[in-house]
């Protein structure tokens, strides 16, 4: 064959690559023209305190609380697997009721500490809400058993009111809590990984429960490129270009697995966390005000007026801002607005669809922010990939890759929740398990209350019906 005949004529050649290069001269300045208008909204995502590196955690550990603070530190690191719960009539768990007494009488004694002068200080707000929402919770749930209401000291809800209200954030212990400010580096020069990362904080000092928190924050931290793709599909120039829409095409496959990546680190769970364990020893702590339904005590806040009107539940991998963010960009319909197939079950439809939107009152305002703009941007992903058909498979096998980790998520659930709800008392006595089997009503229910093998598979059957091509 002879090349050099079929190559371009000069001039041809030089008017191609004159027109490759102003394509590509355009193709820039718009990405830079829409970089500034987004710079000039406040619509980047450090501006949500969302950082190219660590995404929603914080990009350095949080600093203990200084000065005065001290009595608030000093005291969770003594409620530290030092307190228990309770109901817990285990010996070891007997024994540590007199120092949960003489603590909890402490609390009690403690002035009423000023937060004002930080209150422009995004990571101490961050660390003292933390704080506080632990220590509500080591206090609530160290007392015996009551029908009565709960009421927590206003040592402690007036400055946890008072933080949660800077940062748009509920005044409870939430996922952030647990997992964005719990986990940090043990080496503070390296980034936070699976081999450089430790927990701050536990309920029952058991491995179990670090590992729980452990595979929640790996999940987040694998989240990091997810939320660069989000990221850079905000700020493509044009959706109509060749090229614009050949790096789509490969983003939607990259998130594919990313998201699969995320279900094996769910999974993985399994081995390191114990399910009699976590529901005997470690989610009886998450539990918040009216968790075990509308007839359980209260908890009451002292010193702040209608505290009954707080958002008290407690936390829930239901508040994971990742998630929310992967289900916007991907428009995933959990309110049923859309009619989309296949049809909504009745259960379907008995389903919580507030929920989703009501756990974002759990997360850092700044967070939510951002999410809302998400929410608000005008063309969605799956808008444009039922126009260009170069889209649908790479859309598609995304939203399955999400109904696969919702499907996972769910088999975690029964086996750590719903299994071990029907399987008696945390001492495993038969007699005990065969009286609960036969005593128990009403649903099962999760953190935050709700009914929650309709709500798992709500969530999953709404992701179902995204998918654009129907099987």
């Amino acid at each position: 064959m002879d090349v050099i005949n079929i190559l371009p004529s000069p001039p041809h050649f030089f008017r191609l690559f004159f027109r490759l290069a102003m394509s590509l001269l355009h193709s820039t300045l718009n990405t830079n023209r829409r970089r500034r208008t987004l710079l000039q909204r406040g619509l980047l995502q450090t501006d949500y305190d969302v950082h190219p590196d660590s995404g929603f955690f914080p990009p350095q550990p949080l600093d203990r609380l200084p000065g005065a603070f001290d009595i608030w530190e000093d005291a969770l690191i003594k409620a530290n697997s030092k307190l228990a719960l309770g109901d817990d009539d285990r010996e070891e768990a007997i024994a540590k009721r007199p120092m949960g007494k003489d603590w909890r009488a402490a609390v009690r004694r403690w002035p009423i500490l000023a937060t004002e002068p930080w209150h422009d200080n995004t990571r101490f707000l961050q660390r003292a809400h933390m704080v506080l929402s632990w220590l509500v919770s080591f206090y609530a749930h160290s007392l015996p058993p009551s029908t009565k209401d709960i009421l927590i000291p206003k040592s402690l809800t007036i400055p946890l009111v008072t933080v949660s209200r800077c940062l748009g954030i509920a005044p409870i212990l939430t996922f952030a809590d647990t997992v964005l400010w719990n986990c940090e580096p043990i080496d503070s020069k390296l980034p936070l990984s699976s081999s450089n990362m430790r927990v701050v904080n536990t309920f029952s000092g058991t491995e179990d429960e670090r590992s729980f928190y452990v595979a929640s924050a790996l999940a987040e931290l694998r989240g990091v490129e997810m939320l660069r793709i989000i990221d850079d599909f905000h700020n493509l120039p044009t959706y109509e270009d060749l090229t614009m829409i050949s790096k789509l095409s490969r983003d939607l496959n990259r998130l594919s697995g990313i998201i699969d990546d995320i279900s094996e680190v769910i999974k993985s769970v399994r081995p390191n966390c114990d399910p009699h364990v976590f529901y005997f020893d470690v989610r009886p702590w998450f539990e918040g005000s009216g968790s075990q339904g509308p007839l359980a005590p209260k908890w009451i806040y002292e010193g702040i007026e209608d505290s009954e009107k707080l958002d008290l539940s407690g936390p829930s991998a239901g508040q994971s801002s990742v998630m929310h963010a992967l289900d916007l960009f991907l428009d995933i319909d959990h309110k049923l607005r859309e009619k989309r197939l296949p049809a909504p079950s009745e259960r379907n439809k008995r389903a919580d669809h507030g929920f989703m939107e009501r756990m974002r009152r759990y997360m850092p305002g700044k967070h939510r922010e951002y999410l809302n703009f998400l929410a608000a941007t005008p063309k969605s992903v799956r808008t444009l990939a039922q126009s260009i058909p170069m889209l649908r498979d790479p859309y598609d096998n995304a939203v399955l890759a999400l109904k696969r980790l919702r499907d996972d998520h769910m088999k975690i659930a029964c086996l750590y929740i719903v299994s071990m709800s029907r399987s008696g008392t945390r001492n495993g006595c038969p007699v005990s398990a065969m009286m609960s089997r036969l005593e128990a009503s009403g649903p099962v229910r999760g953190t935050g209350g709700n009914e929650l093998s309709v709500l798992l598979k709500a969530g999953r059957d709404a992701t179902r019906r995204a998918v654009l091509k129907k099987m």
